[in-house]
C-alpha cells in the first residue's frame, strides 16, 4: 500500500466515530509508525510502506479509534513550541494555559525572580516560563511520584537544571520560604461534572488533576490560603480557573488581600486566568 491509502484507511475509521481531527491524526500516527516528521508523510503519498508498519499503525488506530487522546499516544504534546513528554500520569497542556505563560513572561521579562508551580504536572509551564527568564529559578511540587517523573524528563530535555527544582511535596509542607511568583493550574472541575466529561478526558486524564470537589474551588481555595504564606509583599498569583469561575474565585481573591491585576481570556472570550497581587494590608 501507499502511504496515502493508508492515511486515508485510518482517516476513514476514525471519521466513523465522529473523531473531528480525523486526518491530522491518522497522519501523526503513521508518523510516528514510520519515526519521521509528519511532513515527511504528507511529501510521500506515493511511497510504499510494508506490511508490518501496516499492522504497526492500525494497532495505533484501534487506540485513537477507543478516545485514547492522540497526546498520550504520541507521547508528546507540544507547548510554548516545544515537545513536552506527556503520558497517563500528567493532564495534556492546553493552549490556554500558553496564554498564561505569555502574559506572565511580559510581566516579568528581564527580571530575577524565584516561582513556585502547584501541581506541576509535566512542568510545561514552569520550564517555558525558565526558558525565558533566564535569571530566574523555579521550584515545582506535586504529590504523585508518576507525575513528577514526567516533569524531571521534560526538565531534563528542556532545561539546564542548575534553575529548576521538582519536589514531591503537598502544598502543606511548603514553608519557611518566600515567592516572587506562584503559579497554578489546579483541578477546578466540581466531582458531580467529571461524569459529563469528554471519554477523551474522563477516561484517560489523570482524576486527581480535574477533581475540583464538590464546588469545583477546594484546591483554588488551598492554593490562595496558602500563597498569603509564602508570597512576597506585592508579589503575583497566577491562577488558571474553569469557565465560569471568574466572579466566585475573584471573590475570594479580594476576602484574602488579593488585588486582580489581569484577567486573561481564552480563545473564546471566556477568562480563564487570574493573576493577583498580594497586598497585606488591603
Amino acid at each position: 500500500m501507499k502511504l496515502s491509502e493508508v492515511v486515508n484507511s485510518g482517516s476513514k475509521k476514525l471519521l466513523s466515530k465522529k473523531i473531528l481531527s480525523h486526518k491530522l491524526d491518522s497522519e501523526l500516527l503513521l508518523s510516528k509508525v514510520l519515526n519521521k516528521k509528519r511532513e515527511y508523510v504528507i511529501l510521500n503519498f506515493d511511497k510504499k510502506i510494508d506490511e508490518p508498519k501496516i499492522y504497526e499503525f492500525n494497532k495505533l488506530i484501534k487506540r485513537r479509534l477507543s478516545k485514547e487522546p492522540i497526546a498520550y499516544i504520541l507521547k508528546q504534546k507540544e507547548f510554548w513550541s516545544k515537545n513536552f513528554y506527556i503520558d497517563k500520569n500528567s493532564l495534556i497542556p492546553r493552549p490556554e494555559t500558553e496564554l498564561m505563560v505569555e502574559k506572565l513572561i511580559d510581566i516579568f521579562k528581564n527580571k530575577k525572580i524565584s516561582i513556585l508551580d502547584i501541581g506541576t504536572g509535566s512542568g510545561c509551564i514552569l520550564i517555558s516560563l525558565l526558558d525565558e527568564l533566564k535569571k530566574s529559578k523555579g521550584l515545582g511540587i506535586d504529590i504523585s511520584k508518576n507525575t513528577l517523573a514526567v516533569a524531571k524528563k521534560n526538565a531534563k530535555k528542556h532545561c539546564s537544571g542548575a534553575n529548576i527544582r521538582f519536589l514531591r511535596r503537598s502544598l502543606s509542607e511548603i514553608y519557611h520560604c518566600k515567592f516572587d511568583l506562584i503559579v497554578s493550574n489546579p483541578p477546578y472541575i466540581k466531582t458531580i461534572d467529571l461524569k459529563n466529561l469528554e471519554d477523551e478526558v474522563k477516561i484517560y486524564e489523570p482524576k486527581l488533576a480535574l477533581d475540583g470537589g464538590n464546588d469545583g474551588l477546594d484546591v483554588i481555595k488551598k492554593v490562595i490560603y496558602k500563597s498569603k504564606e509564602i508570597l512576597k509583599f506585592r508579589a503575583l498569583l497566577a491562577l488558571e480557573i474553569g469557565n465560569g469561575q471568574y466572579k466566585k474565585v475573584s471573590n475570594i481573591l479580594k476576602k484574602n488581600n488579593f488585588r486582580i491585576e489581569h484577567n486573561i481570556k481564552d480563545y473564546k472570550d471566556n477568562t480563564r486566568c487570574l493573576i493577583s497581587s498580594y497586598i497585606k494590608n488591603l
